[in-house]
């Protein structure tokens, strides 16, 4: 299952996208000091988001023999989690004086990356294996005429 690079490259982008499950998005600190934490799974709008973006890449990943449907699923879930990290990036910038923001934030960009890269690894995949396909009939076919 690991032997080409887009599944690396998609199992990377499933463990940041289940990390958002457990990691805290933000800390607000009050006037006397005392911290409290917000997490990606407390905003409803972010968890279902989480939630959408790791089954596409569970389900990436489970659809490794038709390479046309992975390939397609990489890309909705490369569109989703840039979406999920506009709106955090607005969010970041409606409250950036009074949060923390935790380094977590950058997990939807890089996951977005990798399925991007994974998309063009398994399009550039599948694009070798037909070229080779139509090679070896061409191949038998001058072969059967020349007999």
């Amino acid at each position: 299952m690991w032997q080409r690079i887009q599944i690396l490259y998609l199992g990377i982008a499933t463990i940041l996208t289940g990390a958002l499950f457990f990691c805290n998005m933000a800390v607000i600190i009050g006037p006397d000091g005392a911290e409290e934490t917000i997490g990606y799974h407390e905003k409803l709008p972010f968890l279902l988001l989480t939630i959408m973006a790791f089954t596409a890449h569970v389900a990436a990943l489970a659809s490794t023999r038709v390479r046309f449907l992975q390939m397609r699923v990489c890309i909705i879930a490369a569109l989703l989690l840039a979406g999920f990290q506009i709106w955090l990036a607005v969010d970041f910038f409606a409250h950036k004086d009074e949060m923390v923001f935790s380094f977590t934030m950058t997990f939807p960009i890089a996951a977005a990356i990798l399925d991007v890269m994974a998309s063009r690894n398994i399009m550039l995949d599948e694009m070798m294996v037909l070229a080779h396909n139509r090679i070896s009939k061409s191949k038998k076919k001058k072969s059967v005429t020349r007999k």
